[in-house]
């Protein structure tokens, strides 16, 4: 009798969550937020590498490559313009994407290390916990790709100035769909060792599959099926739109699918999450069956 007594005492996962009040959602979120930045801080390897990539493709590729592809006057830009110019809102998109699957990698270290379970057993509701997560590593994006815009800007890489200040939203959502993205595949990786093979199926078919390196228009008329492709490519929308703001200008097309692709990778994220119907619930479930 006493025991049910306390049983019945005891606070229930909606009570712990209602007393919790806005400045306790705050401090999970300042939390999440500052482990995600100072974990990059204290990384410097990760920054430089996030920074090596698109250099090397804007100061070798893209010199190599001004004369063989040139890009005629298509939106947003109003006149012709460098290989280098077209390339870089694609080169922004490979840090915002790179960025986004090593927060992935966090995620499958933290699963093993059990400091996530950790994380997920308080009574935050599970999609706060992993969207402050999202935020987080957009954050660190964010400082990744204005460092780049500042060498950049050393290599003529001169948007207007308004631009770099209306390319922030674009940043920003883009990073929380590739974010998004990452997470859900990272609910599907049972291990750390597995994490190398399965970016990579995803990483480079999205990148090169995109109007990253080359515009739309020339795969068309090489190849109408990847011309295909590249159009329901969801990278190809977060560069169109990067692309476009960079230049004060918005593309509604892009900003609808990124809006849309973002909505679904993040639900499908937190379902993967929930330990009772997701996928990670049903391996645990396998695991302590056998």
């Amino acid at each position: 009798m006493k025991t049910v007594a306390m049983d019945s005492a005891r606070p229930g996962p909606a009570s712990s969550r209602a007393r919790l009040g806005f400045s306790g959602y705050l401090a999970c979120f300042n939390g999440i937020v500052w482990r995600e930045i100072l974990r990059f801080v204290h990384q410097r390897e990760r920054f430089l590498s996030a920074l090596v990539r698109p250099l090397v493709w804007l100061f070798i590729f893209a010199a190599g490559f001004r004369q063989v592809l040139g890009v005629s006057i298509i939106a947003p830009y109003e006149t012709y313009v460098l290989y280098e110019v077209f390339v870089t809102p694609g080169l922004i998109g490979m840090i915002l994407l790179f960025n986004a699957m090593q927060s992935s990698l966090s995620m499958v270290y933290d699963r093993e290390t059990g400091a996530m379970r950790t994380l997920l057993v308080s009574p935050f509701p599970r999609w706060f916990l992993l969207t402050s997560k999202l935020i987080g590593g957009g954050a660190v994006a964010l400082l990744q790709v204005y460092v780049f815009l500042l060498i950049a800007y050393f290599w003529e890489i001169e948007p207007p100035l308004l631009g770099y200040l209306t390319v922030l939203p674009a940043l920003f959502l883009s990073s929380l769909m590739l974010g998004a993205l990452a997470l859900m595949m990272s609910s599907l990786i049972k291990q750390l060792e597995n994490f190398a093979g399965v970016m990579n199926f995803v990483i480079f078919p999205m990148f090169f599959a995109s109007s990253a390196l080359y515009p739309l228009w020339r795969i068309r008329e090489s190849s109408p099926l990847l011309y295909e492709i590249c159009r329901f490519n969801p990278f190809t929308h977060a560069v169109e739109l990067i692309r476009f703001a960079l230049y004060a200008r918005l593309d509604l097309a892009s900003l609808a699918a990124v809006l849309g692709f973002t909505v679904v990778f993040l639900g499908a994220a937190i379902y993967a999450y929930n330990p009772s119907k997701g996928l990670l619930g049903r391996r645990g479930a396998t695991g302590g069956a056998a």
